[in-house]
C-alpha cells in the first residue's frame, strides 16, 4: 500500500528522506544541496594529486610527508575558505548542519577521521560520510 506522499513505509525510526538532505533542511538541487558522491570522490583525487605533488617536491622519503600536507590542506582550507582545493574547484564548500562557517576545530575532527579512511566510506541517508556525521558538517554545492 502507497502512501499520499508517495513514500514506502517507515518501519520504525526516522522516516525515509526524498533526496539526501531532506531531513536536514537542505534543498534537493542547486546551491546549499548536499554534494553528490561523485562529486565528492572527484575533490579527494584532486586533493590527494596536489598533496602528492608537494610531497614528492619536498618531503619525497619520508612516510609521513603525503599525510601530513593533506592534514594540513584540509585543516586549514577547510577553516578559512570553507573547503579543500578539491572541493572549491569543484564548486563545494564544507558548512555546519545550520549552512553557518564551520569554525577552527571542526575541520581538524573531520580530517582526522578522513584520514582514518573507515569513517569516510560509512555514510548516513544523507550520504554524510562518519567524519561529517561527528564533526557536526555537511558538504553543500556552492
Amino acid at each position: 500500500m502507497s502512501r499520499p506522499d508517495d513514500r514506502p513505509a517507515s518501519t520504525g525510526g526516522a522516516a525515509p528522506s526524498r533526496w539526501p538532505g531532506e531531513r536536514l533542511g537542505f534543498p534537493q538541487e542547486g546551491r546549499g544541496s548536499v554534494a553528490r558522491p561523485g562529486r565528492r570522490i572527484a575533490a579527494l583525487l584532486i586533493d590527494f594529486a596536489l598533496c602528492y605533488l608537494i610531497y614528492y617536491a619536498f618531503f619525497f622519503g619520508t612516510w609521513w610527508g603525503s599525510s601530513l600536507v593533506f592534514f594540513v590542506e584540509q585543516c586549514l582550507f577547510i577553516a578559512t575558505l570553507g573547503g579543500g582545493v578539491g572541493h572549491l574547484l569543484l564548486g563545494m564548500r564544507v558548512v555546519m548542519l545550520n549552512g553557518a562557517w564551520a569554525g577552527w576545530w571542526r575541520p581538524i575532527l573531520r580530517t582526522v577521521l578522513l584520514m582514518l579512511v573507515v569513517p569516510a566510506v560509512i555514510w548516513d541517508s544523507d550520504q554524510r560520510g562518519l567524519h561529517d556525521v561527528f564533526s557536526g558538517t555537511v558538504l553543500v554545492k556552492r
